[in-house]
C-alpha cells in the first residue's frame, strides 16, 4: 500500500496507516493490535496518529477494544460499518443515544491473510 514515503508523514505514522490500509472492510483492530502489529508503541501511540493522520485512511477500522464507537464520530462510523458488514451488538434502551458498539468477537481481525478472526483474543 504505502504513502509514497510522505515526507510530512513520520515514518511510524505511515507504518500505522499502512497496517489501517490492509484490515479487511468489515473487520476491526484495535489501537493496541496495531500497535502489537507493528512491534513497537501501544495504543496511545497509534490513537494519536490515527487523530492526526487517520482521515485519509479507513480510520474506523481502528477501534478501542471495547468496542465503543469514536466519541464525535458515531454516526459517520456507523454508516461505514453498516455499509461493510461490520458485525455490530445492539445498544441497550439505556446506552446513550442508543448507539450499537462493535462485537469484538465477531469483528477483529488477526491480521492473517484468510481473514482469521481472533475471538476476542489478542494476536
Amino acid at each position: 500500500m504505502g504513502r509514497m514515503n510522505d515526507p510530512e508523514l513520520p515514518a511510524y505514522a505511515e507504518r500505522v496507516l499502512d497496517v489501517t490500509d490492509t484490515i479487511p472492510p468489515g473487520r476491526v483492530m484495535t489501537y493496541g493490535d496495531v500497535a502489537e502489529w507493528l512491534g513497537e508503541g501501544g495504543p496511545r501511540q497509534v490513537g494519536r496518529v490515527m487523530a492526526l493522520y487517520g482521515g485519509s485512511a479507513p480510520w474506523w477500522r481502528v477501534v478501542r477494544a471495547d468496542g465503543v464507537l469514536l466519541p464525535g464520530h458515531e454516526q459517520r462510523a456507523l454508516a461505514h460499518y453498516r455499509r461493510e458488514g461490520t458485525p455490530l451488538r445492539g445498544a441497550s434502551a439505556a446506552a446513550a443515544g442508543h448507539i450499537p458498539r462493535i462485537d469484538m468477537a465477531l469483528a477483529r481481525w488477526d491480521g492473517s491473510a484468510d481473514g482469521g478472526r481472533t475471538e476476542g483474543a489478542h494476536i
